[in-house]
């Protein structure tokens, strides 16, 4: 009997979805924008010291690899041809850093990721050396000098590890955020990889020229950045190379954008004032500013959003950034073990209704947006002997809400004109408690689509956009619609401001909290200690001795 003939679905396209807690690898059907099938992997995270944060390259870098096969396993099991596979776009946690030598292929150092807070006083020397009057930086790149950006973490590796230190002097060093060591593995890596990065991640690095789009001299000079290890730049939806290996063997990739770049493409937030929100390890508010830069003065970011095509405009966008939004309910699980899932957070936090009066500030790595104290620190506070696992899990999902509060209120001040209603995705809005309180906290409408992997569908449809690939049009008429739930506000707008203005009193409290010390200052200070224990313990023994001598027991 003949075997079956498998569904002819398509053309379709895959996504590569490297986050910080996990890698994922989706396909979508490029005229439907239906999603077929996925695969997902967990990722484990290091921390050698208090605000280090490390991953393995080689298992973000397998964990990619067993998801594209997982997922052509799946589609073979429903019957669907994986040579339909006609393009693959890549979308990535920004602003991690890696070095690897191109000779061999080996990282040289783990990666350090977006979270890590270790170069603190690398900003603070690198804060003097810039003019009052002349924040080159921050016109330049749009960000501000912070923990949170590439250019502080390579130059800590620089300083720090003699294996890259000697890489370097040899010409084998190679430097990129997520999207670059894949990119460059995925199309052959030692053998002729691509080293390539796009404009949105590029922009995350203060090393590029949001203006000129391009790494900048006087930057890389400022941070003492040898160019010669930096990625290409290309833009967002672009042929950069083929598959070199595994099933999809000869597939194009044609799509690289940030993870946040691509909820928004994935939003379709082409027009100038459209935003999203998206819930993920942290949480990011992007409104779309056109083709114009827009410099913010309460705290938001100002970067680039998308370029479509090598012939195309640039985009850019105002960012609001929240470093600690998901990851705070991985902390509840895997530090204080109150919940064994993320999951069951939503069913503690539905149990009791209302944190009774407990406020949760998840500063782990400093506060980002719009505050940018990297001093802040964690706290849990107007706890009382009622005070359970319960509250302190409805907290938790309040910290997230009323942190998106806190950065859309700076938004909707530097844009002028309030957003009507909030466009949110990630995984975090299937919480369906979390959701609510969003539109209780904000007091507008929260939009969510019913399909939640709105990243990987931005990278897609880059990918499928491509020069070269063309399958998947742009144009807003013949853009899918994507079905979305709409969630009300259900209090009065009074009490919500009520719990923010307690929320706000909470943030004051971890403010300033970590003071920085050299080592330097720290050894000196044990040292200078040491004649006065030489003192105390010699004047001990000879007491001793005399007592001893003398026969008095």
């Amino acid at each position: 009997m003949a075997a079956p003939k498998k569904s002819v679905v398509g053309p379709l396209v895959g996504a590569v979805v490297q986050g910080t807690n996990s890698s994922q690898f989706l396909v979508f059907n490029s005229k439907t924008a239906e999603l077929l099938s996925h695969h997902q992997v967990e990722l484990t995270q290091e921390f050698p010291r208090e605000g280090w944060v490390e991953q393995n390259p080689k298992e973000i870098l397998q964990s990619v690899y067993e998801c594209i096969e997982k997922t052509c396993e799946k589609l073979n099991e429903l019957d669907i041809e994986i040579s339909n596979i006609k393009a693959i776009g890549v979308s990535n946690q920004r602003e991690t850093t890696l070095i690897w030598d191109k000779v061999t292929g080996e990282p040289l150092y783990n990666a350090v990721v977006w979270l890590d807070v270790r170069t603190q006083s690398t900003v603070e020397n690198l804060s003097r050396k810039i003019p009052g009057n002349n924040n080159f930086v921050k016109s330049k790149t749009g960000l501000p000098l912070s923990t949170y950006f590439s250019a502080v973490k390579l130059r800590w590796i620089l300083d720090n590890v003699k294996t890259v230190q000697k890489a370097v002097e040899e010409g084998r060093a190679l430097f990129g955020t997520i999207d670059s060591w894949l990119i460059w593995n995925l199309t052959g890596g030692v053998n002729e990889g691509v080293h390539c990065t796009d404009v949105t991640n590029a922009s995350r690095t203060m090393l590029f020229n949001i203006h000129s789009l391009e790494w900048d001299k006087e930057l890389c000079d400022f941070f003492e950045i040898p160019m010669n290890i930096l990625p290409n730049v290309r833009s967002s939806s672009e042929i950069y190379g083929l598959m070199k290996d595994g099933a999809l063997e000869g597939v194009p990739i044609s799509g690289c954008l940030g993870d946040q770049s691509a909820a928004l493409v994935g939003q379709m937030c082409f027009q100038e004032g459209q935003a999203k929100n998206t819930y993920g390890t942290g949480c990011f508010l992007l409104c779309n500013t056109g083709r114009k830069c827009v410099f913010s003065e309460r705290g938001l970011l100002t970067t680039v959003a998308y370029k479509l095509g090598r012939d195309k405009p640039v985009f850019y966008a105002l960012e609001g950034s929240v470093a600690i939004a998901g990851a705070v309910i991985r902390w509840l699980r895997d530090n204080l073990g109150i919940i064994n899932t993320s999951e069951e957070i939503e069913k503690l936090a539905k149990e009791v209704g209302t944190s009774y009066g407990c406020y949760f500030i998840p500063a782990f790595s400093g506060l980002y947006a719009p505050h940018w104290d990297p001093s802040a620190r964690g706290i849990i506070c107007g706890l009382t002997q009622f005070t359970n696992k319960c509250h302190i899990a409805f907290a938790a999902l309040e910290a997230v809400c009323f942190q998106t509060r806190e950065i859309l209120d700076a938004m909707n001040r530097d844009c002028g004109i309030p957003l009507s209603h909030l466009q949110v995705d990630g995984k975090m809005t299937d919480n369906k408690i979390l959701m609510q309180l969003q539109a209780d906290i904000l007091h507008i409408p929260v939009v969510k689509p019913c399909m939640p992997e709105i990243t990987a569908l931005g990278a897609a449809m880059a990918a499928g956009a491509a020069e070269g690939v063309g399958i998947w049009s742009l144009n807003p008429e013949d853009l899918s619609s994507v079905l979305m739930e709409r969630i009300e506000p259900q209090i009065k707008a009074t009490e919500s401001d009520i719990h923010y203005s307690t929320w706000k009193k909470a943030v004051m409290k971890s403010m300033g909290w970590v003071t920085t010390q050299s080592p330097q200052s720290i050894d000196s200070a044990i040292f200078s200690s040491l004649p006065l224990g030489f003192y105390i313990v010699s004047s001990m023994i000879i007491l001793i001795g005399a007592r001893y001598i003398s026969g008095i027991p």
